[in-house]
């Protein structure tokens, strides 16, 4: 997996905001080069304080797709620095052939993305996703946040298949039982 230089500052800070918040990480991130981290339920602002923070204790090299507009302002050079990529959702034509041969260029990458795209609850996820990781023919990580038992849970590597409707609707199925801040993700 990609590991950010060592900084122990930041490890120790990401450490030290989890543990001050109650929140704990359950299962062990896969020994791959190339994945499509999502996380989901995606319900709060909340989320990017807890994956950030787990992000940096971990020592991870994660890159985040994030809406432009976080990088209004002093905002900017923080979210580069902490591996943003700002999408802007209204002009996205383009972004998954983007990613896609980004990441088949790379020797190694994680590129994390909330399937949801958006805090509000939703009918349906947006599949970017999958098309990047399929495209890049890497697996798609699912990683959740269970508010109520405070955990970051890592599951397990999934590989997409031909029929992205019954990949989603499986990868779907596995996070049910998690629930967001403030809504599940059905």
């Amino acid at each position: 997996m990609p590991r950010t230089p060592p900084n122990r500052f930041g490890r120790w800070l990401g450490r030290t905001v989890l543990k001050l918040g109650g929140w704990r990480l359950v299962g062990e991130f896969p020994d791959l080069p190339k994945v499509v981290l999502i996380g989901v339920p995606h319900s709060s602002n909340w989320d990017g304080v807890w994956g950030f923070a787990a992000k940096l204790a971990l020592g991870l090299d994660i890159r985040i797709l994030g809406k432009h507009q976080l990088f209004r302002g002093p905002l900017g050079p923080p979210m580069r620095a902490l591996g943003i990529i700002a999408i802007n959702r209204g002009a996205a034509s383009g972004v998954v052939e983007q990613m896609a041969a980004r990441i088949r260029g790379a020797d190694r990458l994680w590129l994390g993305i909330a399937p949801e795209g958006t805090r509000k609850p939703v009918a349906r996820w947006k599949t970017g996703f999958w098309k990047i990781a399929h495209a890049a023919r890497v697996p798609v990580l699912p990683v959740y946040f269970h508010y109520p038992d405070k955990v970051i849970g890592i599951g397990p590597a999934f590989t997409t298949s031909d029929d992205m409707e019954a990949d989603l609707a499986r990868l779907r199925a596995w996070y049910r039982p998690w629930q967001g801040k403030y809504h599940g993700t059905d």
